[in-house]
């Protein structure tokens, strides 16, 4: 496989946006604090796995009571 323009509109594209400029992102200073913005993905991640194992614990208390309370028939056996 090539590397490069193949027909013609692709080396007409090729001559169209070789002069152009783009903006360097790594010079761009970011308008987020990055510290702050890890921290505020860690506290969410904290939260959300806090909120698992609270559901986690909430399920396995639902079903203990509901094993307690249940109530079982008896049914004809054939």
């Amino acid at each position: 496989m090539a590397i490069g323009a193949e027909d013609y509109i692709d080396q007409l594209l090729v001559k169209k946006y070789a002069e152009e400029k783009v903006d360097n992102h790594e010079n761009m200073e970011s308008m987020v604090d990055p510290n702050k913005m890890m921290g505020a993905m860690n506290d969410y991640a904290n939260m959300y796995r806090n909120m698992m194992t609270l559901k986690q614990r909430l399920n396995i208390a639902c079903y203990a009571i509901n094993a307690r309370t249940a109530r079982y028939n008896k049914t004809a056996q054939y």
